[in-house]
């Protein structure tokens, strides 16, 4: 009896401990990586983000955040368009976001410090569906850019 008790217990955590990654009608995000924590002018900043989507209609916009506790000139907050590419249910892949600092280059949002001193900035993330599902907002740990 306390050989079956204790096995019944052990088939219940077993069992319960075991569950498969479930989608929801929300998308979700979380970073994957990011290439540094310290920046310096000419370089560029990369975050690889990770998104799953139930329906499969995580081509709307990302929204991402730069937070400057001590320097408000160098917070900003935008939109950016996701690129369409084929989707299914039950979709996951990664998003590949790059800032540069100090870059004339167009083609990436630009984070110079803007207070005449070091930034330690947090970088946030949300992904909306074409149904308007918003994901959690999701934080960065701090990243540090020179100023020179």
């Amino acid at each position: 009896m306390r050989y079956t008790s204790l096995f019944s217990i052990f088939l219940v955590i077993l069992l319960g401990g075991c569950s498969k990654d479930k989608f929801g009608t929300t998308p979700t995000l979380k970073i994957k990586s990011v290439n540094t924590t310290e920046l310096r002018s000419g370089e560029s900043l990369v975050f690889t983000l990770t998104f799953t989507d139930a329906e499969g209609d995580i081509s709307n916009s990302l929204y991402a955040e730069k937070i400057v506790p001590y320097c408000a000139n160098s917070s900003f907050s935008q939109n950016y368009p996701v690129p369409q590419f084929p989707s299914t249910k039950n979709e996951r892949g990664d998003l590949t976001v790059t800032f540069t600092y100090n870059s004339s280059d167009p083609s990436y949002s630009n984070i110079s410090p803007q207070c005449q001193m070091n930034d330690t900035a947090v970088f946030r993330f949300a992904i909306t569906d074409k149904a308007n599902h918003t994901s959690d907002t999701i934080s960065s740990a701090p990243i540090v850019l020179i100023y020179q």
